[in-house]
C-alpha cells in the first residue's frame, strides 16, 4: 500500500480514526487556545506566532475584508446571489475575480520589497534602490506600481495610516524590523516627489508591508488577502439573499452599454 499512502505527502495533518494533528499539534489542544490568525500563520508557516506577531497578522487580515459593491469582486458576489447561486458559490465568484489588476497587488509589492531589500544589503542607498526598482518596474511589467494609488481614496487610504502605525509600534517592541515599512514609505516618497502630489499607499502596499514583515512569500500575501476578502464576499452575499432580486446585472436594466459595431440599417 505505499505505493498508495504516498501517493500525497504532507507535513500539515496527520489524521487517523480519533486523531488530529495539525502540524504535530492535537487539534484539541488548539481548540480554544489559539486564534484564527494564529491557526492560519500555523497550518502555512508550520509553527504559531509570538502574540504580537499574530496581532499584526489580525489587523492586515481586519482591514482588507471589504471595499463595497464597486469592488469587481464583491459586485461579483452578490450577482451571484441574484442568479440562485448559494453562499459557497457566491464566496467562489469573489476569489475568482481576485487576480493580478484586483488582488494581486498585494504580492506584487512584497516582491517590490524584497527587490529594495536585496538592493539595500548589497550597498545601495534605500533612495537609489527605490528608484531603480521603479524603473525595472515599470520597464518589464507597467506604469502603475503595486500598492500605491487609489482612484477613489485621495490624498489618503484611510486604513494604511493606521497599518503602518501598528508596523512601527511592532518595530518598537521588535516584534518586526520595520525596514520594509521604510520601503514602503520610501516608495511612496519618490512617487509623490514624481508626480508633485501625494500618491497615497493603498490597502495592497500596506498589508504588503505586514506580510514582508512578518515573512511571508509573496504569493501569500495573495492568498490571505483572498482569505480576508471572503469574509466581505460571505457578508454581501448574505445580505443579497436577504434582500432578494433576480438576475442583476453591473447595472439597472434601463442604462444600456454603448454599442460600436456596424449599422445595418446604413
Amino acid at each position: 500500500m505505499s505505493d498508495v499512502a504516498d501517493w500525497w505527502t504532507t507535513e500539515i495533518i496527520d489524521m487517523q480514526p480519533g486523531k488530529i494533528h495539525f502540524r504535530g499539534r492535537p487539534i484539541e489542544d488548539l481548540i480554544g487556545n489559539v486564534t484564527f490568525p494564529q491557526m492560519v500563520w500555523l497550518m502555512t508557516r508550520g509553527d504559531l506566532p509570538t502574540a504580537d506577531q499574530a496581532k499584526l497578522l489580525e489587523a492586515a487580515l481586519v482591514a482588507a475584508v471589504d471595499h463595497g459593491p464597486q469592488a469587481p469582486s464583491i459586485a461579483a458576489a452578490r450577482m451571484a446571489v441574484t442568479c440562485g447561486l448559494s453562499l459557497n458559490g457566491a464566496m467562489a465568484n469573489a476569489v475568482n475575480m481576485l487576480d493580478d489588476i484586483h488582488g494581486g497587488a498585494g504580492e506584487q509589492a512584497v516582491m517590490l520589497y524584497h527587490e529594495i531589500d536585496r538592493a539595500v544589503d548589497a550597498g545601495e542607498t534605500l533612495e537609489a534602490a527605490t528608484a531603480a526598482a521603479i524603473r525595472t518596474f515599470r520597464a518589464e511589467k507597467g506604469k502603475y506600481i503595486p500598492g500605491f494609488g487609489h482612484r477613489f481614496h485621495k490624498p489618503v487610504d484611510p486604513r494604511s495610516p493606521r497599518l503602518l502605525a501598528l508596523v512601527d509600534a511592532a518595530a518598537e517592541t521588535g516584534t518586526v524590523s520595520g525596514r520594509f515599512a521604510a520601503i514602503g514609505r520610501a516608495i511612496a516618497a519618490h512617487l509623490e516627489a514624481a508626480r508633485g502630489k501625494p500618491v497615497p499607499m493603498n490597502i495592497d502596499g500596506a498589508t504588503a508591508v505586514i506580510y514582508a514583515e512578518l515573512g511571508f512569500a509573496p504569493p501569500l500575501a495573495r492568498g490571505l488577502f483572498c482569505l480576508s476578502r471572503s469574509v466581505g464576499a460571505l457578508a454581501h452575499g448574505w445580505e443579497q439573499m436577504q434582500q432578494g432580486g433576480r438576475n442583476k446585472g453591473p447595472t439597472p436594466p434601463h442604462y444600456r452599454w454603448t454599442y460600436k459595431g456596424p449599422d445595418p440599417m446604413s
